[in-house]
């Protein structure tokens, strides 16, 4: 159970740890801003570069990424590094706090957080929740585009 912003951020720590000792085929994280993830931290960068592989995907959906390129550089230049498999989307649909908040790595674990103000939500290995929440991030990604460029070209 996910009771605080610490409990949520270890959750989220966790399943990539998780996800780089085991191994799973994708990862999937979907939030309006990613302002609280711990994504720039040392540890969690570590942990996705031992995960990544040619045949592996990570999708992360947002509703804007401006908070990710200011918060999050350790996370963004690990991107840059990886962007064969890292799959950056956006959603403009969606109101500010309409956007689910979830960490899906299929087949090893869950995080979804239900409340942001009180940080209130749960960490699964249920394969029920985790198809349940694969259906939420499908419909958030039928109305989302491409975004987020790993390089930008300049002239």
């Amino acid at each position: 159970m996910i009771e605080s912003r610490s409990d949520f951020q270890n959750a989220v720590r966790g399943a990539f740890a998780e996800a780089a000792l085991v191994g799973c085929r994708e990862i999937w994280l979907i939030d309006d801003d990613f302002a609280d993830w711990p994504l720039s931290e040392s540890a969690v960068v570590d942990d996705l570069t031992h995960w990544v592989a040619a045949h592996r995907s990570f999708t992360v959906v947002a509703r804007s990424f401006d908070e990710i390129a200011r918060h999050h550089a350790r996370w963004v230049t690990w991107r840059r590094q990886f962007s064969h498999v890292v799959h950056c989307r956006t959603n403009n649909d969606l109101e500010a706090g309409q956007m689910p908040c979830i960490l899906l790595a299929p087949g090893l674990l869950s995080v979804r957080l239900h409340d942001r103000v009180n940080y209130r939500g749960v960490a699964s290995r249920e394969t029920a929740d985790a198809v349940h929440w694969r259906e939420a991030i499908d419909a958030v990604l039928q109305r989302s585009e491409e975004a987020f460029p790993a390089t930008t070209l300049g002239l």
